[in-house]
């Protein structure tokens, strides 16, 4: 608990951690709105896209002109103000950077960056879980034998979820299951960008439409992200998927033990040591009371009398029998608690989490009945969903993981509800999200499992 006392420190010796954030959108501009405010951290460069898109976050995240009218990296770093481009390149060849942000959100892009962040010895904050997903396992892989850190991103859900199950193991409790809560329904997988105002009207007011992605914004509907958050825990934890996924059931916050333990103890998860999502609203669709809709937990087991006991003294949320317990945070900040991270992996060389096997994958799934010549509009589109699906059991049936689930053609015609395979698409081999997913597969195969224990 003194990362402040550090990042004091640092601000002391005139040597603040040296920053270049990719991405102005929601969570990079919620990251800006902080990290100005923060002692022991400079922003030297925020490249995105769109410079002018850049300035105008930097102005609606309350920076005064002058903060960010640096003319150069060089002229940054003297007068401590923020140099934007267009060139995220040139953030990974500063020397000065310490750390990267990637803050895209696609992919392609972000293993592209994670790659070349790695490659010039910069610690790397991984806010693209959509990137995670796809090949986190090797970058981490790639980062530690670099000598830096690869982390998930402190804020989002992920990180989070993976801070509470280090809890509950390093106080000695076997972790049963953990998650988070979202807005689920069963008929939601074929929600696409033009029908999610139906469901996103039956409980926000979006005066502004301009104002949201709906391609971005229907992932969280489809069940899609909570699939690929999912992953970059069991990755990062070594808890595996259930065998047929996420199972979005109904819960409370006060019903977390009860439903998320194995159904052999009458809850509703395969078996113990497992991802899960629970819903806020029921079947029915009728709102829950007390949902985690924005929230995580854990849920752990008291394996003594003695520990049962301390669960009812102490006012956990124990389940009926007294045998699990839960701990739940109620929301996540998301860019506003990025520093977390960023302070974690330059200070202490740690993560916030980080990829430590490929014990889970995100598969493409179709949306609806799709035909032989389509091209799949991937993440939040028209097409596909992505469904949680273990590691191996994807390698084994040659499943197409979500990620590249983008702008590729259909070879042939896909019923609805089934999972999509690399024999289905055209892909380019050479590509380079291709060519370094099929890197870690090969690595992270069954047949290399002897290795990677040792």
């Amino acid at each position: 608990m003194n990362l402040y006392a550090k990042l004091a420190e640092r601000e002391a010796a005139g040597h603040p951690i040296r920053i270049g954030l990719i991405g102005a959108g929601k969570f990079g501009t919620m990251f800006l709105t902080q990290v100005r405010r923060t002692t022991g951290m400079h922003l030297v460069g925020l490249a995105d896209l769109n410079v002018d898109r850049a300035r105008s976050q930097l102005g609606t995240a309350g920076w005064d002109a002058a903060q960010y009218a640096a003319r150069s990296l060089g002229d940054a770093l003297k007068t401590r103000a923020t140099f934007i481009t267009d060139d995220a390149a040139s953030l990974m060849a500063c020397p000065e950077i310490d750390v990267i942000v990637e803050a895209t959100g696609d992919p392609r892009t972000g293993i592209g960056f994670a790659l070349s962040a790695i490659d010039h010895g910069k610690h790397i904050v991984m806010v693209n879980v959509e990137a995670d997903a796809l090949a986190g396992p090797l970058l981490a892989r790639k980062a530690r034998a670099a000598g830096v850190v690869y982390s998930l991103a402190w804020g989002d859900q992920p990180a989070l979820i993976c801070e509470q199950v280090d809890w509950a193991r390093a106080c000695g409790f076997k972790v049963i299951s953990a998650g988070k809560g979202t807005r689920y329904h069963p008929t939601y997988h074929r929600s696409n960008p033009e029908t999610v105002w139906e469901i996103l009207d039956k409980y926000l007011r979006i005066d502004d439409r301009q104002s949201i992605n709906p391609k971005m914004f229907n992932s969280f509907i489809d069940g899609t992200k909570s699939g690929i958050e999912m992953t970059a825990v069991c990755n990062a934890t070594g808890l595996v998927p259930q065998t047929n996924g996420l199972g979005f059931p109904p819960a409370s916050r006060f019903e977390l033990a009860d439903v998320c333990k194995p159904r052999a103890e009458g809850g509703a998860l395969e078996k113990a040591g497992v991802t899960e999502v629970v819903s806020s609203v029921d079947r029915q669709e009728r709102d829950i009371p007390h949902h985690l809709a924005m929230g995580t937990f854990v849920v752990f087991e008291g394996e003594s009398e003695y520990a049962r006991r301390c669960f009812r003294e102490y006012h956990l949320m124990p389940d009926t029998s007294g045998r699990y317990a839960a701990l739940y945070r109620p929301t996540h900040m998301i860019g506003l608690e990025l520093g977390i991270s960023v302070a974690s992996v330059a200070l202490r060389n740690e993560p916030t989490g980080t990829p430590i096997g490929f014990h889970s994958d995100v598969v493409a799934t179709a949306k609806r009945d799709l035909k032989a010549g389509e091209m799949l509009d991937g993440e939040g589109g028209f097409c596909v969903w992505g469904k949680q699906a273990p590691a191996q059991d994807s390698l084994d049936a040659g499943y197409l993981p979500l990620g590249l689930a983008h702008q590729v053609r259909l070879k042939r015609d896909i019923a609805e509800g089934a999972t999509l395979r690399w024999s289905d698409v055209e892909t380019d081999a050479s590509d380079l999200a291709v060519r370094v997913r099929r890197e870690m597969e090969a690595a992270f195969g069954r047949r290399n499992a002897k290795a990677e224990a040792s």
